[in-house]
């Protein structure tokens, strides 16, 4: 399986960011991996515009589910898909637990990315608490169950696993840990999908670095990463993309 590196800029980025968006221009036709950028709003159309007849794709890092209609400071999924953006982050673990979205909510989201044509990179991840407490499986599953659309495909479909307490802290999970929740992962895609499941990408992410991309990638069920920091540089981002081998 082709592997996809996916970077997630969060709120970081100005109109000088889009150098980066250049420079990665010239990373993709050599790599042996999908990428795709996902910056703010703001950047989006002008990414896009930057990463014109690359193999760079362009995504976003949330949609509404609604089409259109009286929802101030949001932007639908059609609206994305218009601007050019192929992929859209959904469920992000800082967008349930700063903007109290649930998998209801998730779910939403993903049904309307597919309406507009949009492959969704879904995330899913288990609290340090969570964790300790040996329920990481659990409510992992319980959060891909609840926010996988009843007609998804490999075509439209990615799953992320961060878990929530390695996003930003540098610490990484041992690689029996990631084997474990990636396969569990696989096992649900498999009885979602039947054999389509095989094909859906499972990204790992949280604090995914050059040092260490290597070792995650080498994982039984690991399709790629979700990364974030290290994404918004393409010097920094170019040695996870060069791992993804």
């Amino acid at each position: 399986m082709r592997r996809l590196i996916a970077g997630n800029w969060k709120m970081n980025g100005l109109a000088s960011s889009l150098a980066e968006i250049a420079a990665l221009r010239e990373l993709t036709g050599k790599a042996a991996c999908d990428i795709v950028v996902c910056p703010p709003f703001t950047l989006i159309d002008r990414a896009v515009e930057r990463a014109k007849d690359s193999k760079l794709a362009i995504g976003a890092q949330d949609c509404h589910a609604q089409q259109s209609g009286a929802h101030t400071g949001d932007v639908s999924a059609e609206m994305l898909a218009n601007i050019g953006a192929r992929y859209v982050i959904l469920g992000h673990s800082e967008r349930r637990l700063s903007h109290g979205e649930d998998d209801e909510i998730v779910l939403a989201k993903a049904i309307a990315a597919h309406r507009a044509g949009l492959i969704a990179i879904l995330c899913v991840g288990e609290t340090r608490h969570e964790r300790d407490e040996g329920r990481a499986i659990e409510v992992v599953g319980g959060q891909l169950r609840e926010s996988i659309p009843e007609r998804a495909t490999s075509a439209d479909l990615v799953i992320a696993y961060e878990p929530v307490w390695a996003i930003g802290t540098g610490l990484v999970p041992t690689n029996e840990q990631i084997e474990e929740v990636h396969a569990a992962i696989r096992q649900i895609l498999e009885e979602r999908l039947g054999s389509d499941g095989r094909s859906v990408k499972i990204l790992y992410g949280g604090s995914v670095k050059a040092s260490n991309a290597q070792a995650i990638f080498g994982l039984r069920n690991v399709d790629g990463a979700l990364v974030g920091g290290a994404s918004l540089k393409a010097s920094e981002f170019a040695g996870i993309i060069s791992a993804a081998v």
